[in-house]
């Protein structure tokens, strides 16, 4: 069974100008890929700090999957766990909520999220 809830971590001022443009096309390792990146709850800290060690500013972006329909497919990656790809840009409108994800010494303080 696939989570309610996929997640990205995104830096502020990417996300402020999808806000503005109404859509996310995704950052720059997603425009590479052909899609946009996300994990599950269970995944979020490990990208974290295996892609945005040391980076503060960032937005944990906690998005509605069934609203992603079938561009949102779960292939295999890191150690052959499966991680959620979106097909395309992301409606904004799927977003569920928006929330700093601040850096400690110990790495990001992740909010509470939906398993």
């Amino acid at each position: 069974m696939q989570p309610d809830t996929v997640y990205k971590i995104c830096p502020r001022g990417l996300w402020e100008k999808a806000e503005a443009d109404g859509v996310f096309a995704g950052a720059a390792i997603d425009l590479t890929d052909g899609f946009i990146h996300f994990s599950t709850a269970t995944q979020a800290v490990e990208t974290a700090r295996r892609h945005f060690a040391g980076q503060d500013d960032l937005l944990l972006i906690a998005v509605d999957a069934a609203r992603l329909g079938d561009r949102l497919v779960y292939e295999a990656s890191r150690g052959g766990d499966l991680f959620p790809h979106l097909y395309g840009p992301l409606d904004l409108a799927a977003v569920r909520w928006t929330k700093p994800l601040p850096l400690s010494a110990d790495g990001h303080v992740f909010p509470a999220m939906d398993a």
